[in-house]
């Protein structure tokens, strides 16, 4: 009877054992996935050894044939790249297209004359000014971004001179990527496959109330940075207006065709006021570029690195060639628009 009772305490410890070590192990896996949930959602990537940098230079090279696009830069590998620099001194510079090809692209899906790739319109040559993810600090040259464009196989660069560009131009460069490096917004590391596209609207002229497109994005991601220029087309006789300024920047989010304002204004959009009555300024979240009041044209940008804008099912993201009194989408004019010439980028993280 002894022995009986001794092995059935003996069998009942040994259970409790178990579950312990059992509950131990849940939690501790419990606490393992919220760490790693943790670490994978914020912004902060460990040290490893896999990461590595590869930067290369041109030094005024004679590269920019015409019509013909010159390789500037090319690496296998996986990760992202992290800082591109150019130089130059010659008419229609800003119009120079750059091209970044990542992984089997036959077409790039980043296209950007260098003037509006940095947020700069109408060839704007002021400088110095700067911050941490783009800036100017020459003339004509000094154009510098950090953009970071992830790549999975490789990434290539080329450039390629307007056609009214002179031939025989000199042009400096330099590109930088590291391996093994994640693209992040909003405190967030994105995954492997996220690709950096940028959406480009050309030098479209809407009516009064238009919105015009800027992209239209399937799936799921997040917007990284918008620049727009743009110019009033007044009809003869009547004086160029900045009230197309009065346009509200929306995003259709996830299928809805309720809009969320990003704006109060085209200007508040850009973290500016009163037509941006103050003039050129460039911060790390936003800039003004660009501003004639006379001819009722501006330049800006406005990046979403630190301020997100996340997506799980689309994204249409539109700017209004003026609007209503409330930025109700119906409704008269307020203070009667122009039509208004635009040109965008919409840069768009796809995951």
């Amino acid at each position: 009877m002894a022995t009986t009772r001794l092995r059935f305490l003996q069998k009942g410890l040994a259970l409790s054992s178990s579950i312990l070590a059992a509950d131990l192990a849940a939690e501790k896996g419990a606490m393992s996935n919220t760490l790693s949930t943790s670490t994978e959602s914020n912004d902060h990537q460990h040290w490893d050894r896999s990461l590595t940098t590869y930067s290369h230079a041109g030094k005024g090279e004679r590269v920019l044939n015409p019509g013909t696009e010159a390789e500037i830069f090319r690496h296998h590998g996986k990760g992202c790249l992290t800082h591109m620099w150019f130089g130059g001194a010659f008419p229609n510079y800003f119009k120079t297209m750059i091209r970044v090809y990542v992984d089997d692209e036959s077409e790039a899906s980043i296209q950007m004359e260098l003037g509006l790739g940095h947020g700069i319109g109408f060839g704007d040559d002021a400088a110095p000014w700067g911050e941490v993810k783009l800036g100017k600090t020459g003339s004509q040259s000094g154009l510098y971004n950090t953009y970071r464009i992830p790549y999975g196989k490789e990434i290539r660069i080329t450039a390629q001179r307007s056609e009214d560009a002179p031939a025989d131009t000199l042009f400096w460069w330099i590109a930088r990527c590291t391996d093994n490096l994640l693209p992040r917004v909003g405190g967030v590391l994105l995954p492997e496959h996220a690709r950096l596209k940028l959406h480009r609207v050309i030098d479209h002229q809407a009516s009064p109330l238009e919105e015009v497109t800027m992209c239209n994005v399937p799936g799921a991601g997040a917007l990284y940075q918008a620049t727009i220029q743009a110019v009033a087309q007044p009809t003869a006789g009547v004086s160029p207006s900045e009230t197309f300024m009065e346009g509200c920047l929306r995003a259709y989010l996830n299928g809805r065709t309720t809009p969320e304002l990003l704006s109060s204004g085209f200007e508040d959009y850009f973290l500016g006021t009163y037509y941006f009555n103050k003039g050129r300024y460039a911060t790390d979240i936003a800039g003004l570029t660009h501003k004639e009041e006379a001819a009722a044209q501006v330049s800006a940008y406005r990046f979403h690195d630190e301020d997100p804008v996340f997506f799980q099912n689309g994204l249409r993201l539109t700017c209004r060639c003026g609007d209503t009194e409330h930025a109700s989408l119906e409704g008269q004019p307020y203070l009667n628009p122009q039509p208004t010439r635009f040109t965008t980028y919409a840069w768009v993280y796809h995951l």
